[in-house]
């Protein structure tokens, strides 16, 4: 008999959003004009430690208009991580300005900063540090950087919410910092995101950006293109009630990683997990991410086909920005190679991480995992 699925990711929605929800329909504020938008925003910022937030549709949109809202130099040059999801480079691409790719830190799998300090540049505007999975960017020597060049740090905080670094937020270190809100982040909204910084001028542009540009005086006249970039009242109230319980899933997170790492500890010279700590940040296991060794004789979408036998579910890791497709076409990044990256791509994925993994599902996933490996080598 089939058992039944895992899926590698299930968000938990048994608190008051039904509730919220509920009132959003009763009241009948289901646009982005109603009153949860603004308290989620004001909340949400006031928990990763900013002054302001400004709330969006979706994190992708966050990193399109915060690039648009720096008034960066045209065709000038924005430093990220080649190891990151597409979002980030497309949004360098769409403001008009260059990326430039950095190889990740073998051991973090976070952008390798001193590839970073050797790519400034007279042209350099700005700096997309992107918090990959478990552990923060090593934040402190980026900032001295972008201090030093006078560069804009727009941070991609998306899979870090309530993660800290030297115990300091995560997403409260950009001039803009942007956040996702899809159902496998650690507070969701359906779909949605948020950009959070100090700058008043600055998240008024963004709110200003997200709502078409309407002038304040007179609505549908323009002095400029924005987007409708919106969130709803009922992603709002969604929002509100995930992030009364951050505390609890951040807690549940490390709990199913720590899980992970004492069941798998048997064949653990087969892969590479993130450390569990830094010194400046303890892992928190947003995803469990394994990176098999070249000691395993097999990639990472064999081993995802055998779980997914087992009725499974995986995710592979990110592919590098260097190695698209689409970029290729566009003559981007032409004979460039970044090896630690390229690596985690072929040899990554992450196994069931989500919210509402029950600590035997985390049981019969090791033992599989285990399986697999024991009967190959």
């Amino acid at each position: 008999m089939t058992q039944a699925a895992v899926p590698v990711n299930e968000p938990l929605l048994n608190g008051n959003e039904a509730k919220y929800l509920q009132q959003c329909i009763s009241t009948g504020w289901i646009s982005s004009e109603g009153p949860f938008v603004s308290e989620f925003e004001n909340l949400f910022a006031k928990r990763v430690g900013r002054k302001f937030g400004a709330a969006y549709c979706n994190g992708t949109a966050t990193l399109e208009a915060a690039l648009v809202a720096l008034r960066l130099p045209p065709g000038s040059e924005v430093i990220l991580p080649t190891f990151t999801i597409i979002s980030c480079a497309a949004a360098v691409i769409r403001a008009g300005l260059k990326p430039v790719m950095v190889d990740s830190d073998g051991t973090t799998w976070n952008m390798n900063v001193d590839q970073v300090r050797e790519k400034i540049n007279s042209k350099t505007s700005a700096v997309m540090p992107v918090h990959i999975y478990g552990l923060p960017v090593d934040m402190d020597p980026l900032m001295g950087l972008a201090k030093k060049h006078n560069l804009k740090i727009v941070e991609d905080a998306a899979e870090q919410i309530g993660q800290t670094y030297n115990g300091k937020q995560c997403g409260s270190f950009g001039d803009l910092s942007s956040f996702s809100f899809y159902p496998n982040k650690h507070v969701t909204t359906g779909e949605g995101g948020m950009l959070v910084t100090d700058d008043e001028d600055l998240v008024k542009r963004c709110r200003s950006l997200r709502n078409l540009c309407f002038k304040a005086e007179r609505r549908f006249v323009h002095d400029e293109l924005g987007y409708n970039f919106r969130m709803t009242n009922l992603q709002a109230g969604i929002g509100l009630a995930q992030l009364e319980r951050l505390d609890e899933f951040l807690e549940k997170k490390r709990r199913v990683g720590n899980l992970y790492n004492s069941l798998l500890e048997e064949v653990a010279e087969y892969y590479e997990v993130q450390p569990a700590q830094t010194s400046y940040s303890q892992n928190i296991y947003w995803v469990y991410g394994l990176v098999l060794k070249e000691s395993f004789p097999h990639d990472a979408l064999w081993f995802m086909n055998k779980l997914s036998e087992k009725n499974i579910g995986t995710r592979p890791f990110f592919f590098p920005m260097h190695e698209q497709p689409v970029f290729k076409k566009m003559k981007l990044f032409e004979g460039e190679s970044y090896p630690v990256a390229e690596r985690l791509a072929r040899r990554g994925f992450y196994l069931p991480s989500g919210l509402a993994l029950s600590e035997e599902q985390v049981v019969r996933v090791a033992t599989e995992v285990k399986k697999i490996i024991k009967d190959v080598v």
